[in-house]
């Protein structure tokens, strides 16, 4: 009786349930009846709306606590805000708090906006890894070394640091001395040209930046008329580069003329390495970036093949490499350009503006320089003489404080990465750390909206602000030519003082910020040129 009475007191409901008073037969005839009289339209819009609240569900619930927006636009989010970025917009998301974020189409953004979140994503490996923007992978190739992480990583770069020593800087100051000297011809003869009127000289910095890049990691390798070419049509590469755009590539959009682009100079690239390989192998001295791999690998290869014969006469080179394809030599040296073009060329747009506006600087540079070649304005600089420019040095090390070409720097999120006690970056979504309010911190740096090269002549900024000076980045993935940068622009002004005499013709919007990749002048800086006559 016990177990009658515990047997009925479990029976399932749907045992229980009297299915003779349901009309089944009914039910099923109105259900295909409305499922017959319901449009296309009317699923198209469910599925719509369904999808909103999905994307909606998925933002809120990404951003948590942090700093943006309640509520996101359906799917694209701020996608035609960012397709024009402004400046003021990302200084203003910069500002919100520590940490803030946007969703743009599939991709839940991160920003983390002060020094110690910057530098905390920097120094994540375990958690983070470089992916610059989703097109990226396209234009660079998804296998390009500046995307490895961890020990494979490590030891790329390894193999690269030889080229970027004391001794191989001072190695390639002869091609940069050579290519500025003919430039310094251009500037002028343009500004003759154009009837001594102003033109805007960004893009007159951004074909000698490259000019200068290529004699460097290239040399003889490259005719003129390519590296022309070139200069021309990495502007597309740049655009399709952008921190926002379209994800896929689409015929005759900014992506698609990039990747064609791209594609273009990594076979020249590829070209190049075949010579080099080819010209070394023969014997022939380094005289550029590129011989300077391609003669480690010849020599880890020699090694190897004495080894396998027994031999131990030949000494080992360090670091050991593999021999490197043609194509992986050009994916590599595409970075390098990469890495060079728009930064570099953003700095020295602003070091020609703000040294035109600022006669006491540009006469302190020029002394320098004067004395340094012992009163011969062509006389060439070596390592030594180049490194002794402490106030000019201070001029570009100012310069990049003040106007930090790469203001954000984007990461991929491996894994969920608990940046902070109270909220975890999800796994998938892109962190970007920025360095401009790290180096215009008033705790840090004394009116930093000012340029105050003697911040770092005669100052203490360099020590105070070490932590802060996130110019080329800090961590595992660092910026490989910092040193290469920084003398090269010294190199530049420093010339420059003494062959020529220019002048900024401002105007209303000199002084404002345009975001293209890197930064420049809104109006692209229009300067005039003349030979200066001592």
């Amino acid at each position: 009786m016990a177990a009658n009475a515990t047997q009925s007191a479990f029976t399932s409901v749907l045992a229980s349930t009297n299915f003779a008073e349901i009309d089944f037969e009914s039910n099923v005839h109105y259900l295909l009846d409305t499922l017959k009289t319901t449009s296309v339209w009317t699923y198209l819009v469910t599925l719509f709306c369904l999808c909103v609240v999905y994307d909606q569900v998925s933002y809120i619930t990404s951003k948590g606590s942090i700093e943006g927006p309640a509520m996101k636009l359906p799917f694209m989010g701020p996608f035609l805000q960012s397709v024009n970025p402004k400046f003021e917009e990302y200084y203003a998301k910069w500002t919100s708090g520590p940490l803030s974020c946007v969703s743009v189409f599939h991709k839940f953004v991160v920003i983390a906006s002060t020094r110690d979140m910057a530098r905390k994503v920097l120094n994540s490996p375990a958690y983070v890894k470089p992916c610059v923007v989703d097109v990226a992978h396209k234009l660079l190739g998804a296998d390009n070394w500046v995307f490895l992480d961890g020990k494979a990583h490590v030891d790329f770069r390894k193999g690269l640091n030889g080229l970027f020593t004391r001794k191989a800087l001072e190695s390639y100051l002869p091609g940069q001395q050579d290519v500025y000297n003919r430039y310094f011809k251009k500037f002028v003869q343009i500004t003759k040209d154009n009837g001594g009127k102003p033109i805007p000289w960004m893009g007159e910095f951004r074909e000698i930046i490259v000019a200068v890049s290529l004699r460097t990691f290239v040399n003889q390798y490259m005719s003129d008329d390519m590296v022309k070419k070139i200069s021309d049509d990495y502007y597309l590469i740049t655009e399709a580069l952008e921190l926002v755009n379209f994800p896929i590539i689409i015929p005759y959009t900014k992506t698609w003329y990039g990747k064609k682009a791209a594609d273009m100079v990594m076979i020249e690239f590829s070209k190049c390495a075949a010579k080099s390989k080819a010209r070394m192998a023969a014997g022939g001295e380094i005289g550029c970036i590129m011989d300077g791999w391609v003669d480690q690998m010849l020599k880890s290869e020699k090694w190897r093949e004495a080894q396998a014969k027994g031999d131990d006469s030949v000494e080992k080179p360090q670091p050991l490499l593999r021999m490197f394809g043609d194509y992986e030599i050009a994916q590599t040296f595409f970075t390098f350009l990469f890495a060079s073009q728009d930064a570099t060329s953003s700095a020295a747009t602003w070091l020609f503006q703000v040294t035109a506006q600022r006669p006491d600087v540009l006469d302190r540079i020029r002394e320098e320089n004067l004395k340094v070649r012992n009163g011969d304005i062509h006389a060439e600089l070596d390592m030594d003489k180049l490194e002794s420019l402490a106030y000019t040095r201070a001029c570009v090390r100012e310069l990049l404080r003040w106007r930090p070409p790469v203001t954000m720097v984007p990461y991929a999120v491996k894994k969920p990465f608990p940046i902070t006690d109270s909220y975890t970056v999800p796994k998938g979504a892109m962190v970007i750390p920025t360095t401009y309010l790290a180096l215009h911190d008033p705790e840090v740096y004394e009116n930093p909206d000012s340029f105050d090269p003697d911040r770092y002549y005669s100052g203490d900024a360099e020590e105070k602000g070490a932590k802060n000076y996130l110019v080329f980045g800090t961590g595992p993935h660092y910026c490989i030519g910092q040193q290469y940068a920084q003398l090269n622009l010294a190199l530049f002004i420093g010339k420059a003082s003494l062959m020529l005499d220019w002048k900024h013709h401002a105007t209303p919007i000199s002084e404002d910020i345009k975001v293209f990749a890197t930064i420049f002048p809104m109006d692209d800086c229009p300067l005039t040129f003349e030979e200066r006559k001592w």
